[in-house]
């Protein structure tokens, strides 16, 4: 009896998904396992005396959830929300954050080889809320630590 082994499974050939969404003229991923909706703008409540990157809170099926703009946080003007604007609602330390992004992309796997660190001499997106990039046939994808971005958005208060 010949045993048969199964293929080297490196760690660079482990596959992970992004949920991929365009801010301004930016393609962004986050890590869809903290992914849990995405949902049309729904009506905002304003929060008084909120910081700049806060628009407010909405109501996700009887929970409460703060909704932050992408586009103050990543240093970018300001824009009306429209048709194609949602909420991404993502998981972080242990409470629902809607990310507001101006259009939805899709779902993106890669290995962990065709994800390369950020370049430090990063226009637009700051190179420390970035946990890598991937060059993809038409474009790059910027994928964000939400950590780090959120953190961002708490220090610019």
């Amino acid at each position: 009896m010949t045993a048969t082994l199964a293929p080297d499974r490196t760690a660079t050939a482990v596959e992970r998904q992004f949920a991929t969404f365009y801010v301004g003229h930016m393609l962004l991923g986050v890590d869809i396992r903290i992914v849990q909706e995405i949902n049309r703008q729904n009506e905002i409540t304003q929060v008084p005396h909120a910081p700049d990157y806060v628009r407010g809170v909405i109501n996700l099926r009887g929970d409460v959830a703060t909704v932050v703009d992408l586009r103050t946080i990543l240093g970018l003007p300001k824009s009306d929300s429209d048709r194609q604007s949602r909420n991404l609602i993502v998981h972080h330390q242990g409470e629902a954050i809607g990310l507001l992004v101006d259009r939805i992309s899709d779902i993106l796997t890669l290995r962990g080889d065709e994800i390369t660190p950020p370049p430090t001499n990063v226009d637009g997106v700051d190179g420390r809320l970035m946990s890598g990039v991937c060059t993809l046939e038409s474009e790059i994808v910027v994928l964000l630590d939400i950590d780090a971005v959120l953190a961002d958005g708490a220090r610019q208060e």
